[in-house]
């Protein structure tokens, strides 16, 4: 009896050994729990997240990109549909590459450059080919099974409808570089996407580009979208966010007349051409030669296209009206007799004796010929450099550099795009601090030679001051923006920079040698006049390096004068005003002259106007000789 109250040797054991497996137990529940607790609510959302990436693609939609207009409403710049390829990186498996390498035929160069892109791209999609054609399409299509993370899109591309015309107006556009990339990721550019590079579509691509949308959607584990609407319940937000379209340009630019002006120029590979509405600034044509293709700028350009371009000597990718500024020569000459006339230097009726030259000291300037004795109208008409020399003897360069800085000269023209210039007028103290100055200096500035520079399109603003009676307008190109429904959110009306300090007197007084130069027997451009168009203008021949007098040659010639003619059209009332710059082209009464004259035609025919007998409206209808 006593026995069975004496506890066995194993049962302490037993019970301490129990103790330390629910202590274990616990300890592992504990644990369990604990990382439970980490997964789904410390760190849930991000293991979510990761989870439906597994299935969940995204797509940006490219928005559509506002069309360019010209004044009357045709459409000179919209987009057509076409077909990219694009490649994800995450099922773009290395055959897949090499398959769709073969489909497409792509060099070795651009198969290398198609696997670095991949290889470094943060995109979920990333753009392998653009624009591909039909044949492309269907070879990529029927091999779909064995092309992993590939997938055709459609999508809008540029298209410029009539080609080469009005290329630097309108620009073209090309693919964001990795460098600006970073800059502009903030503003909604992703990898892949289309910027404007010049002219309209650079200046305006704010308006242009609209806002892309997005989708998102499902995919199975080689990346092929499927539908399943159980797994789509799980994508949080909106599935689809629909693209917004951007706004409309309508420009200032008239198709017909840009066409024209275009066609003038045909016979010269090199220059360019304004004309401006005098009334408003507004500009109706500005051509710049020779031009690019901006369909083959945008995204088909070959290296070899753009090397080619880029050697070319006449500067296809140079805005000549803009960007460019060239010696005047004696489109300038207005410029010196007004300043001496509003300084009463000289009268109407004052003469001067040319008997071919001039002699300055030790140095001889020579004129085109000897003119013999001649008046400022008669100066203006046959462009007589002597008689202009004595204009600059008289008032001193600063006068000179005063009206033409009044005129617009020596600063940008305020278009805002493609780079536009200052140009240069010189003063007395420009020639102080190098060197001293000199009365040659001034001669020189006088007939638009020296240090004086001007671009094309100042040169016309210029000469639509002159014509309408001394306003000097900012140019003008955008009319209106509105949006692909119609409605205007903003439009532009003419802005007047200023008066011109000069009287009315003496802009008529120079509007009669004006006259002359194309009307009258003894004028530069007379060989040139057209039945039926009364026209004002000057010519000029501005010297390059060397004055070539063997004008048989024919075609650029780096060592030819630059040819101009800068004038008005309908003469009484004047309507538009006209530059033409033909780059290296020789005399510009035999050269600019004629272009100048088609570009009028081609108005006249478009708008009905009529040339009209000798005289200036700017007396007639204000009755007042101005300031």
């Amino acid at each position: 009896q006593l026995d069975r109250h004496v506890p066995s040797p194993g049962v302490p054991e037993f019970n301490r050994r129990f103790a330390w497996l629910i202590g274990v137990v616990a300890t592992a529940f504990l644990v369990l729990a604990g990382r439970l607790w980490q997964l789904q609510i410390l760190r849930g959302e991000a293991y979510y997240q990761k989870a439906s990436d597994n299935f969940r693609a995204e797509r940006f939609l490219p928005a559509v990109r506002g069309k360019i207009e010209d004044r009357r409403g045709r459409i000179l710049v919209d987009n057509r549909p076409s077909f990219n390829v694009y490649a994800s990186p995450r099922y773009f498996t290395p055959e897949a590459r090499e398959r769709l390498v073969q489909l497409l035929g792509l060099p070795p160069g651009d198969a290398e450059a198609l696997r670095e892109k991949v290889r470094k791209s943060r995109a979920q999609e990333v753009l392998v080919l653009e624009d591909i054609g039909r044949d492309q399409l269907a070879l990529v299509a029927q091999a779909q099974s064995e092309l992993p993370g590939v997938a055709v899109h459609d999508v809008p591309h540029r298209n410029y409808l009539y080609g080469t015309l009005a290329a630097h107006v309108l620009g073209y556009m090309n693919q964001v570089s990795d460098v600006e990339l970073e800059a502009r990721r903030a503003d909604g550019y992703d990898e892949g996407d289309y910027v404007g590079r010049y002219g309209i579509e650079k200046a305006w691509e704010n308006y242009l580009r609209g806002k892309r949308g997005r989708e998102l959607y499902v995919v199975d584990a080689r990346g092929r979208r499927k539908e399943d609407k159980e797994v789509e319940a799980l994508i949080d937000g909106p599935k689809f966010v629909a693209p917004v379209a951007g706004h409309d340009i309508v420009l200032t630019l008239d198709a017909d007349l840009q066409r024209a002006a275009e066609k003038a120029f045909a016979s010269h590979p090199s220059g360019g051409a304004a004309v401006v509405d005098v009334a408003t600034g507004r500009i109706l044509a500005l051509v710049s030669k020779p031009a690019f293709d901006p369909n083959v700028m945008t995204g088909h350009l070959t290296r070899a296209e753009e090397a080619a371009m880029e050697a070319d000597p006449h500067k296809p990718f140079l805005d000549k009206t803009l960007r460019q500024h060239y010696y005047p020569g004696s489109t300038f000459k207005f410029v010196t007799a007004l300043a001496a006339l509003d300084e009463n230097a000289i009268t109407p009726d004052d003469r001067a004796f040319c008997g071919g030259g001039l002699e300055v000291g030790k140095r001889v300037f020579h004129c085109t010929k000897d003119h013999g004795t001649v008046n400022l109208q008669q100066a203006l008409t046959q462009s007589c450099n002597v008689f202009f020399w004595r204009l600059a003897e008289k008032i001193g360069l600063d006068r000179i550099a005063r009206v033409a800085e009044d005129f617009g000269f020596g600063v940008p023209t305020g278009l805002g795009m493609n780079g536009d210039v200052a140009g240069f007028v010189p003063s007395k103290s420009f020639y102080d601090g190098r060197g001293g100055f000199r009365i040659g200096y001034a001669l020189n500035t006088a007939i638009g030679q020296g240090d004086t520079v001007v671009t094309v399109l100042q040169l016309a603003l210029a000469y639509a001051a002159l014509a309408n009676g001394g306003n000097l307008w900012v140019p003008q190109i955008v009319e209106k923006v509105v949006t692909a429904s119609g409605r205007t959110v903003a439009e532009y009306p003419p802005t007047l920079r200023r008066r011109v300090k000069v009287s009315l007197r003496a802009l008529e007084i120079v509007g009669r040698g004006l006259w002359g130069v194309v009307n009258d027997k003894t004028g530069t451009a007379y060989s040139m006049r057209r039945a039926g168009l009364a026209v004002a203008g000057k010519t000029g021949t501005a010297q390059i390096h060397r004055l070539v007098r063997d004008d048989r040659g024919k075609g650029w010639d780096p060592d030819r004068d630059h040819a101009w003619f800068a004038g008005y059209f309908p003469a009484e009332r004047p309507e538009i005003a006209v530059v033409v710059l033909v780059e290296h082209g020789g005399h510009g009464g035999q050269v600019a002259a004629p272009v100048a004259m088609e570009i009028i035609e081609g108005y006249r025919k478009a708008s009905g106007a009529k040339g009209e007998p000798v005289g200036s409206s700017t007396e007639a209808e204000t009755g007042e000789d101005g300031p």
